[in-house]
């Protein structure tokens, strides 16, 4: 096996994968209980503040390991050398952050290295705003080892207080010193401080079954065979030499052979088990085929980066044919802003793309257009029936140079781009119509109203570009999920599968289209959020009513604002339309103010998500909140209000925010998703949708939200219920 060496002090000899396995779940630990944390921190000159730094950013790497809350983990720190010195008691920061900013702020003191003097500061004082003896108390000492007083006794003594040590070498640590201070069986409490990922597992791995929650499904506590270090200065025989020595006789020396020496530092062995926590991967069955490549996303999700010419689905397929029958045209950009190598790296493309996708007994028909100044289409949509001879007239494409006219190119391909005769003259060639735009410049011309008649003429739009016109690509598309955006040249031919799949999903839109569910945005319309913003918000629920299929048996969508106040823009029921849904969205006012989530949530909670304002008994109900996180600090109950009625509730956050604050208000880490701007809040309406449909798939209790008015009771039955009322009638207790 190859083993990782981790600045030379401590390896576990185990494989690469294996270590990476070891350092992922590292990052994913979290401990979760009643627990006293204290940090003994070693700031003595032998450690040095360049090691003592890095011993304050080891600790505070710890902190992201521990669940910090007031009922939950609480953490102190204190610094010693010649005298220990409380930086800060376990009561005085009582959040995560808090904690992780005031260990930022510790400053390096020096001294002698006085190990002993501090554990009998917490043998006479124990934890400094600690609790009672019913929580469990860990201390965490983090040093090179080399103490100048005794430490044997008050190390034991400590211990026989039931209290758990942990030993962290930092520098160069003397190990054998760090093993008398750890706890039994030493093996699973001496760390080394040179890999936090590494070491926040090994305190975990200790701590959990007996201290904190278990760990994840399939997780498991392994040891492996592991190696740690010590730099010593060691005395050693460099040889004998001729040296003179006086005689007993006067005026007279002796020849003789003398030892000498020299000082040389070694590195001193320890063996030792490690014992690490290993969660499976999803990549663990090899999922991907045909030489892709899988990429883990956290501990259950993947995703398969495809060859070229594979990608028929998501594990890498070895076919890639269009089975879908569309008309398909590539609108290609032959101005001078692409330049002739791009323009010959787009023929290259399109041959690629063909070579991959188009069979002998392909459905689909597909036709090329140039563009720069004038539009031209030197190969009509069918022309062609196999790759061969349209390989060949690709190749006889010219460039033309001239200005880039994207608006013009598009008006002209929606009036003649898909002309084609057919077989029979009474009968209508209805396969959908896509055409694929090429382009990396911008266009001279305006291309928003000219996309806008090509779509009302019924054709499907997808853009591909490089980054530089991601803007104007959406602009065409209408929809960031028809836009494809490659990184750079090469990677353009990576996305040949990816292009596949949105030209295929004309006939299958993606989104919730099948699927019955009731919808509420809550926008964030405060001043904290700003007008600008707030606008961009405005246009993310715009765009994100494409994939659903908007009336009273499928999808129903309600639309709140909030300041300080809610504002209910309009309710699930108002509006069957898409057409109708964007008309209402365009008019939704900017509030300014303060924010105030928690007043939105139970808003939506009693006048938003009831059958008196159109919620449906039975069907999947989710709240989706877009927030730069300002006014959530009382979210958290109303949230899990909604939840309790089955109600799921998704928080996007814009920008800087407390995460502990979002999380309990989301309820999981799976309803929270974090973006670090307003621009970039497009590109994250795959995901957010994607999540929305799954919950919009689950199982539905019939009777949550409570569809039963008046005080009714809701009973259920086998796929049904029925509400029992109190001094009312009707089926849902709605009349006296």
């Amino acid at each position: 096996p190859t083993v990782l060496l981790v600045l030379g002090i401590q390896e576990i000899q185990a494989d690469q994968e294996m270590i990476g396995k070891i350092s992922a779940a590292g990052q994913l630990m979290q401990c979760s209980a009643s627990l006293d944390v204290l940090f003994l921190l070693d700031g003595s000159y032998s450690i040095g503040k360049g090691s003592f730094e890095r011993s304050k950013h080891f600790a505070s790497k710890l902190c992201d390991a521990m669940d910090i809350r007031p009922d939950r983990v609480r953490v102190g720190l204190i610094q010693f050398s010649s005298t220990p010195h409380l930086e800060f008691p376990l009561d005085s920061y009582l959040t995560k952050q808090a904690v992780k900013e005031r260990i930022k702020r510790i400053v390096f003191r020096g001294g002698s290295t006085e190990t002993g003097r501090a554990l009998k500061y917490v043998l006479r004082k124990g934890f400094p705003g600690g609790r009672n003896s019913s929580v469990t108390e860990v201390l965490i000492i983090i040093s090179d080892g080399k103490s100048q007083g005794s430490t044997t006794m008050p190390a034991m003594q400590v211990k026989e207080r039931h209290i758990t040590v942990f030993a962290v070498g930092i520098k160069f640590p003397r190990w054998e010193e760090l093993h008398m201070l750890a706890s039994e069986p030493t093996e699973q409490h001496v760390l080394f401080a040179g890999d936090a990922d590494d070491a926040a597992n090994g305190l975990y791995s200790t701590l959990t079954g007996s201290i904190c929650s278990a760990t994840a499904p399939g997780c498991k506590v392994e040891s492996h065979p592991c190696e740690r270090r010590t730099l010593e200065t060691v005395k050693e025989l460099a040889g004998n030499y001729v040296c003179w020595k006086g005689s007993k006789q006067p005026q007279a020396v002796r020849a003789s052979l003398c030892p000498f020496y020299r000082w040389k530092r070694v590195l001193i062995k320890h063996p030792s088990r490690c014992f690490r926590t290993v969660c499976p991967e999803p990549c663990d069955s090899r999922p991907c085929q045909n030489g892709g490549t899988c990429v883990p996303e956290g501990l259950d999700k993947y995703h398969c980066l495809c060859p070229v010419g594979y990608g028929g689905d998501i594990h890498c397929a070895p076919k890639l044919s269009l089975e879908c029958g569309v008309d398909l045209l590539f609108l290609m950009d032959s101005s001078a802003g692409v330049t002739l190598e791009g323009f010959l790296r787009y023929k290259a493309f399109l041959k690629r793309f063909l070579q991959a996708v188009m069979g002998r007994d392909s459905p689909m028909n597909v036709g090329v257009a140039q563009y720069d100044n004038d539009v031209r289409i030197p190969i009509k949509v069918g022309q062609h029936k196999d790759a061969f001879s349209f390989m060949k007239s690709i190749d006889a494409l010219n460039f033309s140079g001239g200005g880039t006219l994207t608006g013009r190119a598009l008006w002209y391909v929606a009036q003649h781009g898909f002309r084609s005769t057919p077989v029979f003259a009474d009968v209508q060639d209805d396969l959908p119509r896509v055409v694929v735009l090429l382009t990396d410049s911008k266009s001279q011309d305006p291309v928003a109203e000219a996309a806008k008649y090509a779509k009302d003429r019924g054709l499907f739009l997808i853009g591909v570009g490089s980054s530089f016109v991601r803007a104007e690509l959406a602009e065409v598309t209408g929809n960031p999920k028809q836009t494809i955006v490659y990184s750079d040249p090469q990677d353009l031919f990576n996305r040949i599968p990816e292009l596949q799949r949105r030209i295929c999903s004309v006939d299958n839109p993606e989104g919730c289209q099948a699927q019955s569910l009731d919808l509420a945005f809550a926008v964030d319309a405060s001043d904290g959020v700003g007008l600008e913003n707030f606008l961009q918000l405005r246009d993310f629920v715009r765009s994100s009513r494409l994939h659903f299929s908007i009336n009273r048996d499928v999808t129903q969508i309600a639309l709140v604002v909030y300041g300080s106040r809610p504002y209910t823009v309009f309710a699930l029921d108002t509006h069957t339309s898409n057409s109708a849904l964007l008309q209402a969205i365009d008019q939704v006012p900017f509030l300014g103010d303060s924010a105030s989530a928690d007043r939105a949530l139970l808003h939506i909670y009693g006048d938003v998500m009831t059958v008196q304002k159109g919620a449906r008994p039975g069907v999947n109900k989710v709240v989706v909140v877009l927030t730069n996180g300002g006014g959530m600090e009382d979210a958290a109950a109303p949230a899990q209000q909604l939840r309790d009625n089955g109600i799921l509730v998704f928080v996007v956050v814009i920008g800087d925010a407390q995460r502990d604050t979002l999380l309990r208000v989301a309820g999981s880490p799976n309803y929270l998703v974090h973006i670090s701007s307003y621009e970039d809040l497009q590109f994250y309406q795959d995901l957010i949708i994607e999540r929305i449909c799954e919950e919009a798939k689950s199982p539905v209790n019939l009777c949550k939200p409570n569809p039963c008015m008046n005080q009714g009771v809701c009973i259920l039955g086998p796929g049904s219920y029925r509400c029992e009322c109190h001094g009312w009638e009707g089926p849902h207790c709605e009349s006296s």
